[in-house]
């Protein structure tokens, strides 16, 4: 009995520490006062103002746009990848997916300065376009990983008996691979859009002048003091993640009822 107070103490504990924070924000985004020490009643006045804020809402589809365009095109070479080193021998499969880990183990900010020198010895703009680039880098090794293991578990007989009936690579791959695969490929794709949606440190060192993401507009204001719009953008952040993850939780079960 006490073991079991115990343990749910301990778990309560873990996810004061971890909300805490996250209800903090969220209380303030209703704050009317500027300040965090003083309550000034509640307000929606926040929520106006960032609809408003040009530079904020610029930040952000940049931020949405480089994650959604990254992730997509991560997801593509990533998946390719796959198809390609799952036809290797052992020895050669292990050498690069050896190499495949290097840049998740890696700091982050050494593959930022490292593609910065790369960019400035190709003399590229820094810009939109750089920032686009290092995140399809950086995004391609977790897209790599979450497909291999469903490549491993695939029946190489059943695509060599649907060639065998006539179908082509291609309409074999989409009919009979692809569909197996398809979890891992959704898992790299929210994977990597979750990774760019996140970073700052590679951003930060490929970025041109007058280029902002939420990540490096929010590190420029800390200096200056964080406006409240930024509780509220964060607030609707983390409520439209919350309702992405009761729905994507919520269909399997539904699913799982209907079976039975």
């Amino acid at each position: 009995m006490i073991r079991n107070a115990a343990r749910k103490i301990y778990v309560s504990l873990i996810f004061i520490f971890l909300y805490a924070p996250i209800v903090t924000l969220m209380v303030l985004s209703f704050n009317a006062s500027k300040t965090r020490a003083k309550w000034g009643g509640f307000t929606l006045k926040w929520y106006g103002a960032l609809f408003k804020n040009n530079d904020i809402m610029q930040a952000l589809f940049n931020t949405l746009a480089i994650a959604l365009i990254a992730s997509v095109v991560a997801t593509v070479v990533g998946t390719a990848s796959c198809i390609a080193i799952i036809t290797m021998k052992k020895r050669s499969r292990n050498i690069i997916m050896g190499i495949t880990n290097i840049p998740m183990l890696n700091a982050d900010i050494v593959t930022g300065i490292s593609l910065m020198l790369l960019f400035i010895s190709l003399g590229l703009r820094f810009g939109f376009g750089t920032i686009l680039l290092s995140h399809i880098t950086f995004c391609i090794p977790y897209v790599i990983l979450s497909v291999m293991p469903r490549m491993k578990q695939l029946n190489k007989s059943t695509y060599e008996a649907a060639l065998d009936l006539g179908a082509g690579p291609v309409y074999g791959f989409f009919k009979v691979v692809f569909p197996d695969i398809l979890p891992g490929v959704l898992s790299g794709f929210l994977m990597a859009f979750t990774m760019s949606l996140d970073d700052f440190i590679i951003t930060h060192f490929t970025k041109g002048a007058g280029v902002d993401t939420l990540s490096t507009k929010i590190y420029t204001e800390v200096k200056k003091g964080i406006k409240p719009e930024m509780y509220a953008l964060s607030t609707l952040i983390f409520i439209t993640v919350l309702i992405l993850l009761l729905l994507v939780n919520r269909a399997p079960a539904e699913k799982k009822q209907k079976e039975h």
